[in-house]
């Protein structure tokens, strides 16, 4: 092999990973599940160090960074929440969700399907 052929080949390897990353940056990751609520009694700190507070928009997922967006959609009622916590630890169940987030998709103390969007 030749430099310029060692050359060509090392620009189109480089080519196919920036065009490999600008699609995935330009793809929507999302999935769907079941959530379910955080219990009214639970106090405490999240897995990030904040004290849990109700009121706010915020959710646990096992694996997603500390502060990544969602879009979570429940029968066409949409909230942005912030993952800060990690769970659910329940199998079969994708998320849990603060009790204003609940709220505001009208799932109450249960559980229920949703979708999710990383922003």
């Amino acid at each position: 092999m030749t430099t310029t052929d060692t050359l060509l080949s090392a620009g189109l390897l480089l080519a196919v990973c920036l065009a490999g990353d600008a699609a995935l940056a330009g793809e929507t990751r999302s999935f769907s599940g079941v959530a379910s609520v955080y219990s009214k009694s639970y106090s405490g700190r999240t897995a990030d160090g904040e004290i849990y507070n109700p009121a706010k928009f915020t959710c646990a997922h096992r694996t997603l960074p500390f502060g990544t967006r969602l879009r979570v959609t429940h029968r066409g009622r949409s909230v942005m929440v912030v993952v800060n916590d990690r769970g659910p630890f329940v199998g079969g169940r994708v998320l849990d969700l603060s009790r204003a987030a609940a709220k505001a998709l009208r799932i109450g103390d249960g559980v229920a399907r949703v979708t999710a969007q990383v922003q």
